[in-house]
C-alpha cells in the first residue's frame, strides 16, 4: 500500500513502514471509499470544502482524501479549510504552515464567533450547540463564496454510534449524522466520508503520521456531560463484548421499518392480510375509537 516516495502524496511522507500501519492505513482508505460509492458522494464538477479543526479526524480525513485523488478514485477538486473562532490559545499559524507544507490549497477564515458564545450562553452552560451552529453558518457561507458543491466533515462511526444514542437517551427519537445531506438553503451538499472509520483508527493513524494536533478544548467548554456519559457506556459495552459498536453501527444501515413503531415510515393503517382484510380505521365507514378515560 505504501508507495516511493515520489509516487505518493506529501501527506504521506515520513509513514511508517511497519505491517501494522499498512494495514491501518488500507482500512482507513477502504472505509472511506465505501462510504463515498455507498452513498452517492460524488458528481460531475464537485468541489469539496474539506473542514479541518486540527484534531485527529480532521487530519485524517484530509489524508484519505487525498489518498483517494491521488490515485485517481475520487474526480473532485478539494480546497481545505480552518475556521478560527477566536478561541483563547488557538495556535493559528500550526495549520496554515502545515497546510503550505503539505502543498494543499486552503483557506483560513478568522471569525471571531466565541465572544458571542460567551455573550449568549450562561455562566456554566456547554458553548458547544450555538459554537456548532455559528460554525456551520460560517462554513455554508465560505463553500458558497468559494464555488464548492459540498462541505465536508470528520465525524467518523463513533460519533454517529454517540449522536444516536444521545437522541435516544435524552432526544426521544432514532436519528444521527446521516452520511449525506443537503443543507436547508437546498444549495450544498453536506459529506461525512468517515462515517465506516473507527475513532480508535483516526487517532492511531494521525498518532502514527505525528501531525501537529490542536487540542479541541481551548474554550474551555467539553461536548456537554451527556455525551461524555454515551461515550463511556460505548466504551463498557465494546470491553465487555469486543466488536459491539460494529455491530450496533451495521444496525443503523439496517432499519426496518415495519418492525418499528412509526406510522409515518410504514402504513400500519393500511396493512392488509392475504385476503385482503385491514384493520385500518381511516375508511369512513369505520366506527370511531371510544376514547379511553
Amino acid at each position: 500500500m505504501l508507495d516511493e516516495l515520489d509516487d505518493i502524496h506529501p501527506l504521506f511522507h515520513g509513514a511508517p513502514s511497519t505491517t501494522e500501519f499498512k494495514k491501518l492505513r488500507k482500512r482507513i482508505i477502504r472505509n472511506v471509499r465505501e462510504a463515498v460509492e455507498q452513498y452517492g458522494m460524488v458528481e460531475r464538477g464537485a468541489k469539496w470544502l474539506v473542514c479541518l479543526s486540527g484534531g485527529k479526524d480532521s487530519y485524517t480525513l484530509l489524508a484519505a482524501l487525498y489518498e483517494l485523488k491521488w490515485r485517481g478514485l475520487l474526480p473532485v477538486d478539494l480546497l481545505a479549510c480552518n475556521l478560527d473562532q477566536g478561541q483563547p490559545g488557538f495556535p493559528a499559524t500550526v495549520l496554515p504552515e502545515f497546510l503550505e507544507r503539505m502543498q494543499v490549497p486552503h483557506r483560513i477564515e478568522y471569525q471571531d464567533t466565541y465572544s458571542i458564545v460567551k455573550d449568549k450562553v450562561p455562566a456554566g452552560r456547554t458553548y458547544c450547540a450555538l459554537c456548532s451552529r455559528l460554525r456551520r453558518g460560517n462554513l455554508y457561507r465560505i463553500a458558497r463564496e468559494e464555488g464548492c458543491t459540498a462541505v465536508v466533515l470528520g465525524h467518523h462511526r463513533d460519533d454517529i454510534l454517540e449522536t444516536f444514542f444521545m437522541n435516544l437517551f435524552h432526544g426521544g427519537r432514532l436519528a444521527t449524522m446521516p452520511p449525506k445531506l443537503v443543507n436547508e438553503e437546498g444549495d450544498l451538499f453536506l459529506y461525512r466520508p468517515m462515517a465506516h472509520v473507527a475513532e480508535e483508527d483516526c487517532e492511531k493513524f494521525a498518532n502514527a503520521m505525528n501531525y501537529p494536533i490542536i487540542p479541541c478544548d481551548l474554550c474551555g467548554s467539553q461536548d456537554g456531560l451527556q455525551r461524555q456519559q454515551v461515550k463511556k457506556i460505548l466504551d463498557s459495552w465494546e470491553k465487555n463484548a469486543p466488536g459491539r459498536r460494529q455491530v450496533m453501527f451495521k444496525a443503523l444501515t439496517n432499519v426496518r421499518p415495519s418492525h418499528m413503531l412509526d406510522p409515518k415510515l410504514f402504513d400500519f393503517l393500511g396493512l392488509a392480510t392475504q385476503t385482503g382484510e385491514s384493520t385500518g380505521t381511516n375508511s369512513e365507514d369505520s366506527p370511531e375509537i371510544p376514547i379511553l378515560r
